[in-house]
């Protein structure tokens, strides 16, 4: 056995995740999260991280050069798919958020999970989310290149990631803002996008969003719709939530505390949002993937207008 191998055999799932943010080519990226994680849930890697080490998590994942950043305000209309351009340009925009996607899931594994002693169940929800984003951006990456681009081939922005530094020292900001407003954002667009594909005639894209990316996506927002509830939870009772890391399910553990505090939740939710989040929500919701996802209307509707001034 060589020196790596054996290193990897000990190896932790947060030290493996660090591998990963710090490969900087999106496709070996995303094949090295799809080993990890197999690794990982077939129980290859044992233990999420070690406790006498505190490894740093870097402020940005390594990333190629080639593709050309620009400020959301500044990139090009993507089009509504009707023609050859417009499909790749949306399909790109696409690709480039899959590649974030990879880079987020693993972050919020390598960055929290140790920090917050989280349960071995968030690992492996956050793991799984991980490979889904991963094959994400290579099935979509191979259909831009079917239709006759390629990734870099367009310019692209960073707000994902300008989000994911806002709330790095949070982790309920991290899966409010990431989570329950970036990705429920794409459920609520994806199917209008779907539409637009198969009108343009691009039934392949369309196959692919609506089979493949979309039923997945909602599972992705649930997961941090979990981990919200689970947090806002435990801090309300943290006698019953000693000893995480032990305890292989704990998001579900009280049902009826859990119910007397929606409410709590769903304002803890509001304010981290407006706090971190710029602006309105802009409906409309998709309101069938949403609640598939964990939350109804009165987790979202009410910051889908200005919250009113202070008189103070």
């Amino acid at each position: 056995m060589s020196p790596v191998q054996r290193e990897q055999e000990n190896e932790t799932l947060v030290g493996a995740a660090l591998r990963v943010l710090n490969t900087a080519d999106p496709f070996e990226k995303g094949r090295l999260g799809d080993s990890v994680a197999s690794r990982w849930l077939q129980g290859t890697i044992t233990r999420p991280y070690d406790p006498s080490l505190d490894i740093p998590v870097p402020d940005r994942p390594a990333r190629l050069t080639n593709v050309k950043l620009v400020s959301p305000s500044l990139m090009p209309k993507l089009g509504k798919a009707g023609s050859l351009q417009s499909r790749q340009a949306i399909v790109h925009s696409l690709v480039h958020t899959e590649s974030w996607a990879i880079d987020l899931s693993w972050d919020i594994v390598a960055r929290f999970g140790k920090q917050e002693a989280m349960p071995r169940e968030f690992f492996t929800d956050f793991v799984k989310v991980a490979q889904d984003e991963g094959r994400h951006f290579s099935l979509l990456a191979a259909r831009l290149e079917e239709l006759g681009s390629s990734y870099g081939a367009l310019p692209a922005h960073d707000g994902l990631w300008d989000s994911a530094i806002a709330t790095s020292k949070d982790l309920l900001a991290r899966l409010a803002i990431e989570h329950c407003v970036h990705e429920a954002r794409g459920l609520d667009v994806l199917p209008t996008t779907i539409s637009r594909f198969r009108n343009g005639g691009d039934d392949g894209t369309a196959d692919l969003l609506e089979t493949v990316v979309y039923p997945e996506e909602i599972t992705h927002c649930a997961a941090g719709v979990k981990w919200f509830k689970y947090l806002c939870l435990r801090y309300r009772y943290p006698a019953l939530y000693q000893d995480s890391l032990c305890q292989e399910s704990e998001a579900g553990r009280s049902e009826t505390q859990m119910e007397e505090g929606t409410e709590e939740v769903i304002q803890k939710f509001q304010a981290i949002v407006r706090t971190h989040f710029r602006g309105p929500l802009k409906p409309p919701f998709n309101e069938k993937a949403r609640k598939a996802a964990g939350f109804g209307p009165r987790w979202y509707e009410p910051l889908a207008v200005k919250a009113p001034a202070s008189e103070f």
